[in-house]
């Protein structure tokens, strides 16, 4: 499954970060962040729950980028 979120965040390096970060979060098969569209897309694991993962996301992306933002 693949969703789309709204994001806030400053610059494409922070955007990068974040990037990196939703990758690295169990139950995300793939994740792509877009500051010129300010949106990320995520394409969960078979079985994983949307809603717990992007919790998940954001905690591990606020680590990264405490100035960032995720629309959920």
């Amino acid at each position: 499954m693949k969703k789309s979120y709204k994001i806030d965040v400053d610059c494409a390096a922070c955007a990068e970060k974040m990037e990196v970060a939703a990758k690295e979060t169990a139950g995300v098969k793939d994740a792509v962040v877009s500051f010129m569209t300010l949106k990320m897309k995520v394409e969960f694991e078979d079985g994983a729950d949307p809603e717990a993962v992007m919790k998940e996301v954001y905690a591990n992306c606020k680590k990264v980028e405490d100035d960032c933002e995720i629309y959920l």
